[in-house]
């Protein structure tokens, strides 16, 4: 279970309820797309501060795939968080965005993106786009990714700051995740980044062959679970405790598995 505790915002004053892992709260602020922090020397106070996340939070802690630690080096994190705690965007903790989600955690971006195990794989579906962080790293590592976030003023907002940041092998839907995207499976591999208290069946039958999904699993207690799919069937397993917002929308009708 990730470890709930409150943390100073840098030069606001104010006090956050975070969430370790993966991450919840009740804080909702206005994600702004006018870049308003772009200078050269914010620019260069931000490369120091996500060098140092690299080092300390991610690679600390046995994230060692160069590819995973090479797009977090690259991806401005610092983009992708509100503008009222832009100088907390490299801090070892989720953050809140508007309408009460959450940017994950470094680690565990770079722990789920990992256990993915990216290799050989061309396309991957994300569920919960949020600001689009994750949806960038996976941008770096593989061809095309596909991500679906429930709410539009999310959708258009990383749509909007990753167009941006020149990202062009990223496609983008306003929808229900747990239904995934049929259109466009199967694919190669699936991030949930929002906890549904089982898993869904439409993502397993949206799963190539070979294929690998990582999402939380549960409601108050949750754990990350890798699924496998393969000639013989699909297997899964728990892998880390973890606290992240729930997955809303039919995830929320479906009884429990």
């Amino acid at each position: 279970m990730g470890r709930v505790f409150r943390t100073s915002v840098a030069g606001l004053g104010i006090s956050l309820l975070l969430i370790s892992q993966g991450g919840c709260s009740t804080n909702r602020f206005t994600l702004s797309n006018d870049m308003q922090n772009a200078s050269p020397s914010n620019d260069a106070k931000f490369d120091r501060l996500r060098a140092q996340m690299v080092q300390d939070q991610v690679r600390a802690r046995n994230v060692r795939d160069p590819r995973v630690l090479a797009a977090m080096l690259k991806v401005p994190r610092h983009r992708f968080v509100p503008a009222e705690i832009v100088n907390s965007a490299y801090v070892d903790n989720a953050l809140p965005l508007m309408l009460g989600q959450t940017i994950s955690q470094p680690y565990i971006v770079g722990y789920m993106t990992e256990a993915l195990e990216l290799a050989g794989a061309k396309r991957v579906l994300e569920i919960g786009t949020g600001s689009g962080y994750q949806a960038a790293i996976l941008a770096e590592i593989v061809s095309e990714v596909y991500t679906i976030e429930i709410h539009k003023e999310l959708t258009d907002y990383a749509s909007n700051i990753l167009g941006r940041l020149g990202y062009s092998n990223i496609h983008f839907k306003t929808g229900d995740g747990y239904v995934g995207w049929p259109e466009f499976a199967p694919f190669d591999r699936i991030i949930v980044t929002a906890a549904p208290d089982h898993i869904p069946q439409p993502l397993i039958d949206q799963l190539s062959l070979g294929g690998r999904m990582i999402l939380p699993v549960g409601r108050m207690e949750q754990d990350l679970v890798i699924v496998r799919k393969d000639e013989s069937g699909v297997s899964s397993r728990a892998i880390l405790p973890v606290r992240f917002v729930p997955m809303t929308g039919k995830a929320q009708e479906a009884p429990s598995q």
